[in-house]
C-alpha cells in the first residue's frame, strides 16, 4: 500500500463512528472517574457514630440526677431530668419565613404577606410570658431533608445529603424521635411523608401524604387538618407532629407576593386559632392539655420567589412560636433574656428572640426529660426552656432536703443543671468523635476544648457546693454563682459549635488531589487527540502562505482561560453569567470590527452584537428575581419581568412576544427543513411533528389566558394532555431519528447538507419539550439562540485570509469558544444559576401531579440543562457542515469533514473540562471558606453534572452524526 493510500485508509477509519465513539466514551469515563474520586474526598459526610444516649449514662455525669424512684421506676416520666411538660404539639409550616410570623413593625417596610398570622400576635402580646415568637436560624443547605435531620439530631448538616432530598434515607444516628420512642413517648405524625422516610419505625401512628407535587397546595394540608383536630381530643399520644406544605408549594409556584400565598397564610391563621381554642378548652386542672407545649415552626425560609436551599438570610431565617398553656410564675433573668420588643399594628407589645435550630433537639429533650441525642451539639435555649411552666417548679432534690430557693433561683438552678448535662453530653460526643473519626479534630482544638470544659467543671464544683450549702437560710451569693455557671457553660457550647462549623467536614486531600490529577490528564488527552487530528487534516488541506494564528483564535483561548480563572473568586462565581455575556459581547465587537474592515457581513456582525444585551437582560432578570407579581411570572414561574398592570401596551407586548417568537421559530423550521430538497422521509416527519408541537404550546398558552372559561376540561387539556402529547411527540421523534441512523443508507455525496438536515431534525426534536418546560420565556430564548448560532456560523468566513495557512483546530477555536460562551449565557438567562435554589422544581411537574423520581428527575434535568448543554452539543456539527472547503478535492472532503467534526467536539469538550478543572482548583483552595457549602460546593456540583452531560451527549452525537 502506498503512503497516500495508507493515509487515506487511516483517515477513512478515523472518520468512522466507532472510532469517534470510543474516544469520546474514554473521555467520559476519565471525567467520571476524576469527579467521583474528587467527590469522595471533598463531599464526605461527617462520620455518623453508632452510639446512642441511654438513661443510665447520666450516672457518669457530674450533674444532679433525678431522684432514684422517679428515674428507675418509669422512664416515660424522664430519666436525665424531670419532665417539664407532659405533651408537645409540633406544627411545622414548611418554608415559614420570619416575616410571615413577626409583626410588620419589626421590618423597615410592610409587605402584603405580613401580619397574616394575627392569632400568633395576639397570643404573644398577652400579659405574662407564656407565649413568644422566635427568629429561628437554620444552617444551610436549607432543603427540607437537611433541616429535619438537623432539627432531630442536633447536629450540623452535611452537604452530600442534598442529593437525597427527593428520596430521604432513614436516619441511623441517634435522634430526638428515636429517644422519644425509646423512652416511652407515644409519637403521632401527619403530613409530609419525609418524616416516615427518615423515621420508618418510630411513630406509634402516622398519616403521611406525598410531598413532591409542588403544584398541589392542598392535599397535604387537608390531610393534616383531617387528622389533627380529632387527635387533640385524644389521650393516646405524648408528642404530635403535623407538617403542612402549602406555604412551601405556594412559594415555589407563585412566589411570596402572591394571592395564593396570602390565602394560605390566612388559612393557617384560622387553623392555628382553632388549635389554640381546642387546647385552651382542655387546659384546666386535670385536662388533656393542662401541661402541653405548642410549637409552631418552620424548617427553613424562602426567597421572595419561593426558592430555598442556599444560605441567603431569607432562606436560613425562619420562625418558631412557642406557647405553654400554664403561665410562668416569674420572669426570666435579664442575663438570659435577649428579647427585642416593639408595638405591632394593633399597638400591642410583642417581644421576639432568636434561637438556633441547632438548639431545638437539646431543648425539647430537656423539656421531655429524655436523653439528648448522642450527636447533638446544640445548647438548651433558656428562653424556650423557660416558657414551660414546669421548669419553674422542678426540684432536683428530694423535698425533704430542706433546701429553700426563690422562684428565679429555683429556675436558674434547674437550668444550670440542664446545661451541665448538655455540656457533659457534648464533651462526651466530641471526645468519641475525635477518637473514632478518620481525621477528627486537631490536638490544638481538642486542647482548647478540654481547657474550656475544665474551667466550666471547676466552676460547677463551686456551684454545687453553694447550692448544697443553701438550707433554710437565704443564699445571697447563689444567684450570681448560677449566672456565672451559665456563662461558662454557654462559652463552652458556643465554642464547640463554632469549631464544628469551621472544621466539620473531613476533606481527604489525597483523593481530592488524585481526582484533580485525573482531570488534568484528561486535558492532555484532549490536546493530544486534537493535535493528532490536526496532522491528519493537514493531509487534505492545501498549504499556502505563512502559518498564522488569528487574533480571534488568540482571543478565544484567552476568553476560555479568563472565564475559568474567574472561578477563583466568589464574586465572579456569583456574577458568572454577566462575565460570560461580557466576553461574548467582546467577541462580538471584535467580529463587528473585522466585518467593517473587510466590508462584508456587517449585518451578521451587528446582529450578533445587538442580541447579546438581550441575553444580558435575561441574565439580570434571572438572577434578581425581584418582581414576583409580574405578568410573565403569573403565566409561568420562570419569568421575573415586572409589568405595569396599568399599562395595556405592556400587557399586550408580554402576551404577544412569546407567540410571535414561536411563530418565527416554526416558520424558520418550515422554510429550512420542509421546503428543503434534502429534507425527506423521517426528517420531514420530525420537522412536521415539531411544528405541530409548537401549535400545541401556543394553544396551551391561549387556554391559559382569559379567552376561555376555566372549566375542568380546559384545565386538564392545558395542564396535563398538551404537555404529555408534546413529550410523546419528542420521544417518537428521537426514536425515528435513531431508526433512521441505524437503517438509513450512508450517503457518498452531499454529506454536509445531510448533516445540516440531521442536526436541524435533532434540535427540533428536543426543542418542543425544552420550550414547554421553560414556559413563555422558552421561544424568546430559543430565537435568540438561533440568531446567535447563525451569526457565529456566518462570521466564520471572516477569520481566514486567502493566502494564510491555519491548523484545523485553530480555525475552529474561535467559533467553538463563542458557542460555549453562548451556552453559558443561555443557562443563566433562562433563570438558572449554580445553586439548588436556582432549580425550577415546578418544571418537573409540567404535565403531571403525581411524583415519580425518574420522570421528575428527567424533566428537571431537561429544563435545567436543555438550552445550555443539550441543544449546543447537538447543534455543534452545523459549525463544520456550513463551512465549505472548495479548495479541497471532492474525494477528500468527506474524510476531512468527519475529522474536523470530531475535532470540533474535542475542542468544545476541552473548554468544558478546563472550566471544570479550575472549579475543582477553586473549591480545593476555598474548602475552608465561609461560603464553601453555600456557593463553591453547589458550583462544583453543577459544573460536574454539566461536564458529564456534555460528554454523554457528545458520545450520543458521535453515534448519530459520524455515519
Amino acid at each position: 500500500m502506498s503512503k497516500s493510500g495508507e493515509v487515506s485508509w487511516k483517515s477513512e477509519n478515523l472518520g468512522k463512528r466507532r472510532w469517534a465513539f470510543v474516544v469520546f466514551l474514554g473521555i467520559l469515563i476519565l471525567h467520571g472517574l476524576a469527579i467521583l474520586v474528587f467527590t469522595r474526598g471533598f463531599l464526605l459526610t461527617r462520620t455518623e457514630l453508632s452510639q446512642y444516649s441511654h438513661c443510665s449514662d447520666i450516672q457518669q455525669s457530674p450533674c444532679f440526677s433525678p431522684p432514684q424512684d422517679d428515674q428507675m421506676v418509669n422512664h416515660s416520666k424522664g430519666c436525665w431530668t424531670k419532665p417539664a411538660v407532659d405533651r408537645i404539639v409540633i406544627i411545622v409550616l414548611d418554608a415559614l419565613r420570619y416575616d410571615f410570623v413577626a409583626p410588620s413593625t419589626f421590618f423597615d417596610e410592610k409587605k402584603p404577606w405580613m401580619d397574616r398570622l394575627q392569632v400568633l400576635h395576639k397570643l404573644a402580646s398577652q400579659p405574662g410570658s407564656f407565649a413568644k415568637i422566635f427568629k429561628a436560624i437554620a444552617d444551610p443547605p436549607t432543603t427540607s431533608l437537611q433541616r429535619l435531620k438537623g432539627l432531630t439530631t442536633g447536629g450540623l448538616p452535611t452537604f452530600i445529603d442534598v442529593g437525597n432530598s427527593f428520596g430521604a434515607p432513614a436516619i441511623i444516628e441517634d435522634n430526638l424521635i428515636f429517644q422519644m420512642a425509646k423512652n416511652g413517648k407515644r409519637v403521632v405524625m401527619m403530613g409530609d411523608d419525609t418524616w416516615v422516610q427518615l423515621f420508618p419505625q418510630h411513630f406509634n401512628i402516622s398519616h403521611p401524604f406525598p410531598s413532591f407535587n409542588v403544584k398541589d397546595l392542598d392535599t397535604v394540608d387537608n390531610g393534616c387538618i383531617e387528622h389533627l383536630f380529632p387527635y387533640l381530643y385524644q389521650e393516646d399520644w405524648d408528642v404530635l407532629i403535623a407538617h403542612f406544605l402549602g406555604v412551601d408549594h405556594a412559594g415555589h409556584i407563585f412566589g411570596v407576593d402572591s394571592t395564593e400565598m396570602i390565602e394560605k397564610l390566612e388559612q393557617y391563621n384560622g387553623i392555628l386559632e382553632k388549635v389554640v381554642d381546642v387546647m385552651e378548652s382542655q387546659s384546666g386542672p386535670g385536662g388533656l392539655h393542662e401541661n402541653t407545649l405548642l410549637l409552631v415552626m418552620g424548617d427553613h425560609g424562602q426567597t421572595i420567589n419561593g426558592d430555598h436551599g442556599g444560605g441567603a438570610p431569607e432562606e436560613v431565617e425562619t420562625s418558631l412560636f412557642a406557647m405553654s398553656l400554664q403561665k410562668n410564675p416569674s420572669s426570666l433573668p435579664s442575663e438570659t433574656d435577649s428579647s427585642s420588643c416593639r408595638l405591632d399594628t394593633e399597638k400591642r407589645k410583642i417581644c421576639t428572640s432568636s434561637i438556633e435550630q441547632l438548639d431545638f433537639s437539646a431543648t425539647v429533650s430537656a423539656l421531655l426529660g429524655i436523653p439528648y441525642p448522642f450527636g447533638s451539639i446544640g445548647r438548651v435555649n433558656p428562653e424556650l426552656y423557660a416558657l414551660a411552666a414546669g421548669t419553674w417548679n422542678l426540684d432536683i432534690f428530694n423535698p425533704e432536703s430542706g433546701i429553700n430557693l426563690s422562684g428565679s433561683e429555683r429556675w436558674m438552678q434547674n437550668y444550670v443543671n440542664v446545661l451541665c448535662m448538655n455540656t457533659w453530653q457534648v464533651k462526651r460526643y466530641i471526645d468519641v468523635y475525635s477518637a473514632s473519626s478518620v481525621i477528627g479534630f486537631s490536638d490544638k482544638d481538642m486542647s482548647h476544648v478540654s481547657d474550656l470544659y475544665a474551667q466550666a467543671h471547676d466552676n460547677w464544683l463551686h456551684t454545687k457546693e453553694a447550692v448544697l450549702n443553701c438550707k433554710s437560710e437565704s443564699c445571697s451569693t447563689l444567684l450570681p454563682q448560677l449566672k456565672k455557671q451559665v456563662e461558662t457553660y454557654s462559652n463552652f457550647l458556643s465554642s464547640i459549635t463554632a469549631l464544628a462549623r469551621s472544621k466539620w467536614t473531613e476533606f481527604n486531600l489525597k483523593m481530592m488531589g488524585t481526582g484533580l490529577c485525573i482531570l488534568v490528564l484528561s486535558l492532555f488527552v484532549h490536546i493530544f487527540t486534537i493535535k493528532k487530528l490536526d496532522k491528519l487534516c493537514s493531509c487534505y488541506l492545501p498549504r499556502g502562505g505563512d502559518f498564522v494564528v488569528s487574533f480571534e483564535a488568540i482571543f478565544a483561548y484567552a476568553a476560555v482561560l479568563i472565564r475559568s480563572f474567574s472561578f477563583l473568586s466568589n464574586s465572579f462565581i456569583l456574577e458568572e453569567g454577566k462575565t460570560a455575556s461580557f466576553l461574548l459581547a467582546t467577541a462580538g465587537m471584535l467580529q463587528l470590527r473585522h466585518a467593517i474592515v473587510k466590508k462584508k457581513m456587517f449585518l451578521e456582525g451587528l446582529l450578533f452584537v445587538l442580541v447579546v444585551p438581550l441575553l444580558r437582560f435575561g441574565i439580570e432578570l434571572g438572577q434578581s428575581k425581584q418582581a414576583v407579581n409580574s405578568l410573565f411570572l403569573m403565566s409561568f414561574a420562570s419569568w421575573t419581568v415586572s409589568v405595569d398592570n396599568g399599562s395595556n401596551l405592556w400587557i399586550y407586548v408580554a402576551d404577544i412576544l412569546p407567540f410571535l417568537a414561536l411563530v418565527i421559530l416554526a416558520y424558520i423550521l418550515y422554510y429550512k427543513s420542509i421546503t428543503h430538497s434534502s429534507c425527506r422521509g423521517i426528517f420531514k416527519l420530525v420537522a412536521i411533528g415539531t411544528i405541530f408541537a409548537s401549535s400545541l404550546i401556543a394553544l396551551a398558552w391561549a387556554l391559559d389566558g382569559n379567552l376561555f372559561s376555566p372549566s375542568t376540561v380546559i384545565v386538564d387539556i392545558k395542564a396535563y394532555w398538551i404537555p404529555r402529547i408534546i413529550y410523546v411527540i419528542g420521544l417518537l421523534q428521537l426514536f425515528l431519528l435513531a431508526i433512521s441512523q441505524l437503517f438509513g443508507k450512508e450517503k457518498t455525496s452531499g454529506w454536509e447538507e445531510d448533516t445540516i438536515v440531521k442536526a436541524t431534525a435533532m434540535l427540533s426534536a428536543w426543542s418542543s419539550t425544552i420550550i414547554i418546560l421553560s414556559g413563555k420565556q422558552g421561544p424568546l430564548v430559543a430565537l435568540a439562540a438561533v440568531i446567535q448560532g447563525w451569526c457565529v456560523i456566518r462570521l466564520m468566513t471572516l477569520e481566514r485570509a486567502k493566502n494564510d495557512y491555519y491548523d484545523s483546530s485553530t480555525s475552529y477555536s474561535s467559533p467553538v469558544a463563542k458557542w460555549s460562551l453562548l451556552a453559558v449565557c443561555l443557562f443563566f438567562c433562562t433563570g438558572h444559576w449554580c445553586a439548588f435554589d436556582g432549580l425550577r422544581y415546578a418544571s418537573a411537574f409540567v404535565g403531571f401531579d403525581e411524583f415519580n423520581l425518574i420522570r421528575q428527575a428527567a424533566l428537571l434535568t431537561i429544563d435545567t440543562f436543555g438550552f445550555s448543554h443539550i441543544l449546543p452539543v447537538m447543534g455543534l456539527p452545523l459549525i463544520v457542515a456550513c463551512r465549505r472547503h472548495p479548495e479541497v478535492q471532492a474525494e477528500k472532503r468527506k474524510p476531512l469533514f468527519f475529522l474536523q467534526l470530531c475535532q470540533v467536539y474535542l475542542i468544545y469538550g476541552l473548554t468544558m473540562a478546563i472550566s471544570m478543572t479550575l472549579t475543582i482548583i477553586c473549591v480545593t483552595i476555598q474548602r475552608r471558606h465561609l461560603m464553601v457549602w453555600g456557593l463553591f460546593a453547589p458550583k462544583f456540583v453543577f459544573d460536574a453534572v454539566g461536564l458529564l452531560l456534555t460528554d454523554l451527549f457528545i458520545c450520543l452525537a458521535s453515534l448519530y452524526y459520524f455515519a
